[in-house]
């Protein structure tokens, strides 16, 4: 259960580790709500590729080391200067922080809470957000030299918004409200709502493939960048 008030970051990660499916996910979009410096940090730490869309990006600000002025060509884009200092010393407890929710022994929402609980002093909150910083800082850099990286998560984002879309629409009954009363009964009918989403999913992947085939053989070129959803292939490792 997640409170609907909550923010979509303090939830990424448990939904990159506890999706019930085989699915191996390398690289994760999010919009801007889904974006924090500690989730940039704990995605670089545990394996993952993040790369949100950042929608008042002009207003973020890089990160660097050593002095500002060794920058001159960034200088009006730098909001300040990394402490790797702090990081170096506080290295093992972010290690062991990381492996913590690898092995599930807290899940990343509730230990992000409790960061984002802690006194501004806290060193172990500080030093995980500068190597958000940092990670932040280069995803910056590589979001502004790269188009083919922005198509790439906006066609990541297009799809779920399509998904959801998708959900909305096969969820008639009672008008897409849940009126169980116990949680296992609230489990069992989302669970099947996704069991039918994925069915259509399925289905569309197929005939698509095999619809862009056909075409081929009569010598038609499709482009499949140009598809408003593009689905994505069996195995696909982005969501």
């Amino acid at each position: 259960m997640i409170a609907a008030n909550a923010r979509d970051a303090t939830h990424v990660i448990d939904g990159l580790f506890y999706h019930e499916s085989d699915l191996r996910i390398g690289e994760h979009y999010t919009d801007t709500a889904g974006f924090t410096d500690h989730v940039f940090a704990l995605c670089h730490l545990l394996g993952f590729r993040f790369a949100p869309r950042i929608r008042d990006l002009a207003d973020k600000r890089l990160y660097v080391p050593g002095k500002e002025r060794d920058h001159p060509t960034l200088a009006p884009l730098i909001g300040g200067k990394l402490n790797l200092k702090l990081v170096r010393t506080q290295w093992d407890e972010i290690l062991r922080l990381a492996a913590s929710i690898r092995h599930g022994t807290v899940t990343a929402s509730l230990i992000i809470r409790k960061l984002a609980s802690y006194p501004r002093q806290n060193r172990l909150h500080t030093a995980l957000r500068e190597v958000g910083r940092m990670e932040r800082s280069l995803f910056m850099l590589e979001w502004m030299k790269d188009p083919e990286l922005r198509r790439r998560v906006q066609v990541g984002l297009n799809k779920g918004e399509a998904r959801n879309a998708l959900a909305r629409a096969v969820f008639f009954n009672r008008q897409g409200d849940l009126r169980d009363r116990s949680f296992e009964n609230q489990r069992y009918r989302a669970s099947g709502l996704n069991l039918i989403v994925a069915a259509i999913t399925l289905w569309n992947t197929v005939y698509l493939e095999r619809a862009v085939a056909a075409l081929r053989e009569h010598g038609i070129t499709v482009n499949m960048n140009l598809w408003p959803t593009s689905p994505p292939s069996a195995g696909s490792t982005s969501i």
